[in-house]
Parts: C-alpha cells; structure tokens; sequence
C-alpha cells in the first residue's frame, strides 16, 4: 500500500492532503491503495496570520475535521530526522520515538521566527509566531492588568517593523487599553534596525503605514536594536534602558531546520530550491511547499514566505505527488499576480499589488478586504462535507482578493 507523508498542517500542508485527496478520489481505481498521512506537532490546522489579532477564538481548527471526512490519516507527533534513503521518518509522541515509512514525502514543516542569542529574550521575550505563542502573550498581558504595580507594565516593545511586527504593533494599543480599563495609560514602541518602518513594503505604502502608527499612538524607534531584555527593562543599542514588561520579538523567520536535513544548497531563508512542480532539486520521491521551499512563481520571482503562496504551492504539490507515484501528467506552479494587504488596525488597511508594492487601497477599503481575506478566503471548508472539501483543493489559482468599490481612500 504506497503512503504519501504529508509533514506539517498548515497552510501548504493541509492543502497538499487535501489536494492529493482530491487527485487520488479523481483517479479512482487507478489509484486503489494509495494511502495519505499527515504528520504534524500538533492536531490542529492554525490560521497562523491571525496571531497578532485579540481574538483567536476561531484561528485553531481540529484536524479531525477537515482530514476524516477525506480520508486523510493524521498522527500527532513531531518529526525529528528524515532518512532519505531508507524513505522514511522519525518523530516524537511525548517519549515515544516513532518510524513512519513513506513511498513519497511531502515536506511542508513551515517556517519559525527567528530569535537570536540576545541575553534574556528566551526567558522574557513574546512571539506571536504560533498559536501557543500568541496565547501565552495574551495570557501575560492579562497578568499585568492584576498586577499593574509591575515595572514596565505599560509598557510593550514590539521589536521588527516588518509586517507581522506592524500588524502587531497597530492591534496593542486598542487591545491594552481594554485590558487595563484606563488604570494605566499604554505606551507601544516599534523598533527596528532598519531605517525605515515597512521596509520590504516600497515607498508608495511607507507614508500610509507611519501614519497609521502614528494615528494608532504607536511609538517607532528605527535604526537601533534590542541588546538585552530582563524582567520589566529592555536595553537598545543605542544606550538607552527602558522599562518594559513586555517584549514581542516580529524581527525575521527561517525555514523549519528539518530542510538542513536534505543534501541540497538552500536559500539566506533556509528553504530547500524546488522545481515547477515542487519537487525538491536533486533528491527523488521528495516534494516541498509553503515556507521550506523557494518556488519560482513567475519568470522573475520565488514564492515569499506567506498563505498567499503557501496554499497554492500546497494544493499543486498535493496533486503532483500522486501524478508523480503513479506516473500521470504533473501540473506546473505559476502565480501571475502578487498583492499585500497589511492590516493597521484602527487605522485600516493598505492594499498593494505587484512586487513594487503599488498601493492601490487604504482604510476602510482595503480593511474590508483583509478582514474578508482573514476570516473567509483563508478558511478551509469547516463543514465536514467530503465533496465541499475536495473541491476546495483542486489545483487552480485563485483570483486577486476584491479590494473593494473604490481605489485609495
């Protein structure tokens, strides 16, 4: 019985089960046996773009959900090593070591912030990199609300200016004055060693993204670095020690170190190089999608670390792995068009298209388009309908999210 081993579950690897469901239900007899695996840390499929928001009440689906009704199997465990030449892999269930076989292997393990070794930032930093993590720091700011009395209590350092630290930074100030019911007046620093917020989002959006920080009452601090964090104090590398119980670290991301596990070069990213239809350069029976993998997505650029691409690559690598074990035609990977929608809380939205990062939406339209992206597009099928589910996972592009009746407002 050939088994394809999907690893991770989230947006590449949950698309890729499905898909290859899909391919192996078109196929019918032709594909009698085939078995597909999902193997994951943890049972649930994670809406992980949502984690800066306040509420994540619907950002953590039970995998049993969405992989039963297909007929995907799914085991909770960590993968740990890939043995490429004896096709298989080994993961953890709390002390027990498990050896699960594959005839074709799907990597789709994600991606993970990147912490560096700066004094204290294991111990005292915040992420909002998983789900786990975004409750933990939901948890902390809940404690420092009883106990306002903490050094720093007011105080939130959000360090990386990049999207998610944006994101972050405009959600905390809305979402700590809640908290602290006006016993303590929030302070919300962004900080980053660029010179500039937004830096990978072009020139056209950096004047919409300061000024919605700065409408948010959003402090940004570029051109310095965190050097140390302790129990209530941040230290900068420009001199300066503040006072601040909370530090999220939003400051960059590498692929899941399972990819140094592989004989190939990879990218600054970690990511492993795939060709069109996203098998991994240079190692047979092994396809990659999502954040471990460098796919190109047109003649000019590689896919960039986001469910944007993650999805898709999923559902095409998904419905190559089966062409690929049983030898029928293979689909190739192109996406002609690439968009950013950049939630600034109170403030909006800015909606850019191209890889120049145009801006063609702000405000309350393009927040209407990201909060429709992020609570519907995104979202697989929750019914539990088999057929509902497999359709979702065919192998075709979407089309650019609608970005609303008007253009900048």
């Amino acid at each position: 019985m050939p088994r394809v081993l999907v690893v991770g579950s989230g947006f590449a690897g949950l698309w890729a089960a499905l898909s290859a469901a899909r391919r192996v239900d078109e196929l019918g007899s032709a594909a009698d046996g085939v078995r597909i695996t999902v193997v994951t840390e943890r049972p649930f499929h994670d809406i992980r773009v949502r984690n800066y928001e306040t509420d994540l009440a619907d950002c953590r689906i039970p995998l049993e959900k969405l992989l039963d009704p297909v007929g995907v199997d799914h085991i909770a465990a960590e993968v740990t090593a890939i043995d490429l030449e004896a096709r298989n892999v080994t993961a953890q269930q709390g002390t027990r070591t498990v050896i699960i076989g594959y005839d074709r292997l799907v990597l789709a393990a994600g991606s993970q912030v990147a912490r560096p070794r700066i004094p204290g930032l294991a111990e005292f930093g915040f992420d909002v990199d998983t789900f786990d993590g975004a409750s933990r720091l939901a948890a902390h700011l809940d404690t420092l609300a009883d106990n306002p009395q903490v050094s720093g209590a007011d105080t939130v350092v959000v360090v990386g200016a990049g999207l998610t630290g944006i994101e972050t930074a405009c959600e905390l100030p809305t979402r700590l004055a809640s908290i602290f019911d006006s016993s303590l007046t929030p302070k919300v620093l962004l900080v980053d060693h660029n010179p500039q917020v937004g830096s990978d989002m072009g020139a056209s959006a950096r004047p919409v993204i300061e000024a919605a920080l700065s409408d948010n009452g959003v402090q940004v601090m570029t051109g310095v670095g965190l050097t140390a964090v302790d129990i209530g104090a941040v230290a900068l590398s420009s001199g300066t020690t503040m006072s601040a119980a909370t530090v999220v670290w939003c400051a960059g991301m590498r692929a899941n170190p399972l990819t140094t596990q592989l004989p190939v070069p990879l990218d600054r990213l970690g990511r492993l190089p795939v060709d069109d239809y996203l098998r991994v350069e240079g190692v047979s029976a092994v396809f990659a999608a999502g954040d471990v993998a460098a796919a190109r997505v047109d003649d000019g650029h590689l896919s960039v670390m986001s469910c944007q691409h993650g999805r898709p690559m999923g559902r095409y690598a998904g419905y190559n792995v089966i062409g690929d074990l049983l030898g029928r035609p293979m689909r190739a990977l192109r996406i002609p068009w690439y968009v950013t929608v950049l939630d600034l809380g109170p403030a909006g939205a800015v909606y850019t298209e191209g890889w120049d990062r145009d801006v063609v939406a702000t405000g309350a339209v393009a927040k209407a388009t990201k909060q429709t992206i992020n609570t519907e597009r995104i979202y697989p099928p929750l019914t539990g309908d088999r057929q509902a589910l497999l359709a979702a996972a065919a192998p075709d592009l979407e089309t650019r999210p609608v970005r609303g009746s008007g253009t900048v407002s």
